[in-house]
């Protein structure tokens, strides 16, 4: 999957979104989880700053 996701990305319009890894602490058991999404170079720094 993720190579499609980054062949997808290097063609035309792809190239206006970044694939973001966040790490979340779980509240519960302490344990780290990692969130990923695509999003718009925009939008990055607000998917950082949202817990």
């Amino acid at each position: 999957m993720a190579k499609k996701v980054v062949a997808t990305l290097q063609k035309g319009e792809g190239k206006t979104y970044t694939k973001v890894i966040k790490m979340v602490k779980s509240p519960k058991t302490g344990a780290y989880t990692f969130k990923e999404e695509i999003v718009h170079n925009d939008k990055v720094k607000e998917f950082f700053a949202k817990k």
